[in-house]
């Protein structure tokens, strides 16, 4: 167990003097205190390093991601042969925009455990993040090779496809993606886009309806939904308005065109929205939206 480590995790533990013991044995301490310090045991110390990982697994699943990057940054000094640890810091790394930090921790793990898949899903992800979609295709396939039923990396999977002009193979994979996990509505979501975008209004529009089931406040698939059912004329245009004002309400990023690019809207998608948003009956929502957008701080807490 490295020194740093044993310091770090005694100051963690709770200290006594022997004039405190003396107090207690019933005769008088001597004036000069003399510290006495509990110096830990190997297994001692990978308990608390555990204990200290699960505590940021639990932050990191309530979206706090950077109060978990500190507490795993603790973990991997009690641990730092714990290939666990180092993917833990990771994933809080990567999820609160430390990207770089996120790469060196991965290196540390992969030497540490070259056939974890978590691992190489990680490196996919962070390739796709830092703009690489042909990376991030390498990485998350060779992870599939040793875990073939992880929804996410077959979702990042068909976000990549997507992104290098394979429509019809991202569709495989987020299909594959929902198959995997129940309710995995960003998975049926991303499906409407594209087949959106293939001229398939009808089928969209089903995913789109089906992604709300499961998610009804989800903004994403609400103002698609709206915006398919506007271009089908003036039967639906009352049930597009109230979906568009109940987006834009949840999530007033959507009003951007640049962040619904970002989030893998095609062109076709993004200028029906257009056309919905100009509806006047929309002007104070989409006013009120513009005010409030902010696509960076919204981008950080989703992490």
């Amino acid at each position: 167990m490295a020194r740093r480590a044993r310091r770090l995790l005694t100051q963690l533990i709770a200290t006594t003097t022997l004039g405190s013991l003396a107090v207690l044995g019933g005769f008088q301490p001597a004036k000069a205190l003399i510290p006495y310090v509990y110096v830990p045991r190997a297994q001692e110390l990978e308990g608390a390093g555990l204990g200290i990982a699960q505590a940021a697994s639990r932050l990191l699943r309530m979206g706090q991601a950077g109060d978990a990057a500190r507490l795993a940054a603790l973990t991997v000094q009690l641990l730092p042969d714990d290939p666990r640890g180092w993917l833990l810091l990771a994933e809080a790394q990567l999820r609160s925009n430390q990207t770089k930090d996120a790469a060196q921790s991965l290196v540390r793990a992969k030497a540490l455990d070259p056939r974890n898949p978590g691992i190489w899903f990680a490196e996919g992800s962070l390739a796709l993040r830092n703009g690489n979609p042909k990376e991030a295709v390498g990485l998350l396939q060779q992870g599939l090779k040793l875990d073939g039923r992880n929804a996410g990396a077959y979702f990042d999977l068909g976000n990549a496809q997507l992104l290098l002009g394979n429509p019809r193979q991202a569709v495989k994979d987020w299909e594959r993606a929902a198959a995997l996990r129940d309710g995995f509505w960003e998975a049926i979501n991303n499906q409407g886009l594209v087949l959106f975008e293939q001229g398939e209004r009808q089928a969209a529009i089903a995913r789109w309806r089906w992604a709300l089931k499961i998610k009804p406040d989800a903004a994403e698939p609400t103002l698609a939904l709206a915006a398919g059912l506007f271009e089908q004329g003036d039967k639906h245009r009352s049930e597009a308005i109230e979906l568009a004002g109940r987006s834009l309400d949840g999530d007033p990023n959507y009003v951007l065109e640049s962040y619904q690019k970002d989030q893998l809207w095609g062109d076709k998608l993004r200028a029906a929205t257009q056309k919905l948003l100009s509806a006047q009956e929309l002007k104070p929502v989409v006013e009120r939206a513009n005010a409030n957008a902010s696509p960076e701080r919204h981008s950080e807490e989703d992490l």
